[in-house]
């Protein structure tokens, strides 16, 4: 009787997971449109002041997306003023919204990953899983690990799209 063999675990792949790398802190907003008059425009004097008496400590620990939603012009120091505040109890502020906020995390968490550590290595990076992967973050481990591997597939090992061999 022949003997069953996985061919998968001898062909030496390694599989990445692009959903370990997701932002696991929580992210809100802030959007500076709730503290302007009518919000549209920005009295300097009633925007310190409601700034001044905002309670701040919902944002302890966490990513702070800062943005305005309305088509207001908002001067940049409007954005510093909130930084300023921001900055004793937030994890990180950034200005922008929720999403683009995420995907700068995101991101960040990719570039931490060592590319030397696939040298030569033949590598898929998954494509399935529990949560939706952007496009932007399959092209970010497609550059970062091209000049290191071997091979890099899309996929499972076991049914994998060829996306780039080293010649």
């Amino acid at each position: 009787m022949e003997t069953l063999r996985n061919k998968v675990a001898e062909s030496g792949i390694i599989t990445l997971n692009l959903e370990d790398y997701f932002p696991v802190e929580q992210i809100c907003s802030f959007d500076i449109k709730d503290f302007l008059f009518m919000e549209m425009l920005l009295k300097e004097k009633e925007y310190r002041a409601l700034l001044e008496n905002h309670d701040w400590s919902q944002y302890a620990n966490k990513h702070v997306a800062v943005f305005c939603s309305t088509d207001a012009i908002i001067p940049m120091w409007a954005y510093m003023l909130v930084a300023t505040r921001l900055s004793a109890v937030a994890k990180s502020v950034f200005e922008g919204t929720k999403e683009e906020l995420f995907k700068d995390l995101f991101l960040k968490n990719i570039n931490t990953i060592e590319a030397t550590a696939f040298e030569d290595k033949r590598i898929v990076i998954k494509g399935c899983g529990e949560k939706e992967i952007p496009a932007y973050a399959y092209t970010a481990i497609t550059n970062k690990l091209i000049p290191k591997v071997k091979s890099l597939m899309y996929g499972e090992p076991c049914s994998t799209v060829p996306v780039y061999k080293k010649k």
